[in-house]
């Protein structure tokens, strides 16, 4: 099993430099990890966009020492009405990908952020 890397100080990874510092200035003016992460992910979503942006969903895994991980589902939901009947009734056998009859779900990147804030005033920040 490999080792894993801890620092007193924090540290923070991203793929774009610029996230990476927003997430490190965080760290040095005394935010949490998860504030971090949230600057970074803002970050990336103008920085690096097609890896994270507003329009998209957001899935969380924080884990606090010695306490259960606590998992955030930023994901939107589908319309109402995309449900197997409807597309049956269209003559589709599977839902689409792309195109007016998609099943596309509402963002939740966003969401995730506001609820990753909240757990984060909860350790401190």
């Amino acid at each position: 099993m490999l080792r894993s890397r801890t620092a007193l100080g924090g540290m923070i990874t991203a793929p774009h430099h610029l996230a990476a510092q927003a997430g490190r200035d965080i760290l040095r003016d005394g935010g949490n990890a998860v504030e971090a992460m949230i600057a970074a992910a803002a970050s990336i979503a103008v920085v690096y966009p097609h890896m994270n942006a507003i329009g998209g969903d957001g899935f969380w895994l924080i884990s606090e020492p010695g306490k259960d991980p606590v998992a955030i589902r930023a994901c939107g939901g589908a319309a109402g009405l995309a449900t197997p009947d409807f597309y049956r009734e269209q003559g589709k056998a599977a839902i689409p990908a792309r195109g007016p009859l998609a099943a596309l779900t509402v963002a939740g990147a966003i969401g995730g952020w506001i609820k990753a804030a909240e757990i984060a005033k909860g350790l401190g920040g």
